[in-house]
């Protein structure tokens, strides 16, 4: 069938066989994608389930990959010579691996994306939406990250040994596909830093010592998570700065999660005021002014003597807000508020140095002047 093939072939123009080769296999391959993909449907179902959507979204590119399967499938029976037809050959084998490479990464992220439809972050309490965020992004990063390593191996793999870099390429590919298993990410967790905030993205995302939108404070700087990469993590402080920490620094070292299991906060002023100061005056007005507040939670509202000095008692006032934002805005407005009731109702409690100053007696009669002569 070959012979017979090769014997028709010979009588036409070789550009002229070879066009319609490759017409004929981008006909056949396009005809058999569409008649899959239409059985496909059919057998799916719902026309809005994620399985149609990933077949509408990766349609290009599986277009794409199929043509040039079916190219490379028809290659042998150009009229080629043997070093271009091998050439051609592996150039649409390497080619199709990105192209599955790529269609996989794609279908990660709409899988992905359509998972955390359900979930909204601009809610007050979203701890559980935070925690599925936080994990699929993570694992999604994750999952891209192996389907390139893989994809890369694969293609490296296909180099045969050419000239006198061939085996070195090859093997290197070999290598590289064996490293994107468990075991060599295990044994390079000491030695590679990658590999490490790699391992640590996976830890964080079972375990959840920080998610998306946590509250944190860390190297004394106080801020939010805005984003968990593969390797790293954005901090988006207070004045809008970022601040970008390896994954690896929230497993290995110490930091401050205000928000871990509820955004709810206390928080504390500290008022110096002299001895005779109404405490339980100023107890009462506290207690007024943070009922009127819209940023008080209702929760806890205190105040206590918590220290004295030689000169003044230290006072301290708690309250609640239900989030980090909300406590830091509250506790200034209180802290204003009382600063004014003390001012100008109680201005005997403002701070004063006190002293007994004993003055020495004095002879006040008149002492007769004696003139010199």
């Amino acid at each position: 069938m070959h012979t017979a093939l090769q014997e028709i072939f010979g009588l036409l123009p070789d550009w002229l066989v070879g066009l319609g080769l490759v017409s004929f296999a981008i006909f056949c391959a396009l005809s058999a994608h569409r008649f899959f993909a239409s059985m496909a449907k059919r057998a799916i179902g719902p026309k809005r389930s994620i399985a149609i959507q990933i077949l509408e979204t990766t349609s290009g590119s599986s277009k794409l990959a199929v043509c040039l399967v079916a190219v490379a499938i028809v290659l042998p029976l150009a009229p080629l010579n043997d070093d271009m037809r091998n050439a051609l050959t592996h150039l649409f084998a390497v080619v199709s691996i990105a192209l599955v490479g790529w269609i996989s990464i794609r279908a990660v992220d709409l899988v992905a994306a359509r998972y955390l439809q359900r979930y909204r972050l601009e809610i007050e309490e979203n701890f559980l939406a935070r925690k599925h965020v936080t994990q699929v992004r993570v694992f999604k990063r994750v999952i891209d990250t192996v389907i390139v390593i893989v994809a890369v191996s694969t293609a490296l793999m296909t180099f045969e040994s050419v000239k006198q870099y061939g085996e070195s390429v090859k093997q290197y590919g070999v290598s590289l596909f064996a490293s994107a298993g468990a075991a060599g990410l295990v044994v390079g967790l000491a030695a590679r830093p990658p590999l490490s905030n790699l391992i640590a993205g996976v830890q964080i995302a079972v375990t959840q010592p920080i998610r998306i939108e946590d509250a944190v404070i860390i190297e004394d700087e106080w801020g939010w998570v805005e984003d968990i990469a593969s390797t790293y993590v954005v901090i988006r402080l207070w004045d809008w700065r970022r601040m970008v920490v390896p994954l690896a620094y929230f497993i290995e070292r110490p930091f401050q999660n205000w928000t871990r299991d509820a955004a709810s906060l206390i928080g504390s002023i500290i008022l110096h005021v002299d001895y005779a100061a109404d405490v339980p005056k100023i107890r009462e007005r506290l207690e007024g002014v943070v009922r009127e507040s819209k940023l008080w939670d209702g929760a806890v509202v205190n105040l206590q003597v918590v220290d004295t000095n030689a000169r003044t008692m230290e006072l301290r006032a708690l309250v609640s807000a239900r989030n980090a934002p909300q406590a830091w805005d509250l506790r200034c407005e209180m802290r204003e508020k009382l600063v004014a009731f003390l001012q100008a109702e109680m201005p005997e409690a403002s701070p004063r140095d006190r002293a007994d100053v004993a003055l020495p007696s004095v002879d006040h009669r008149i002492q007769p002047i004696h003139a010199r002569t």
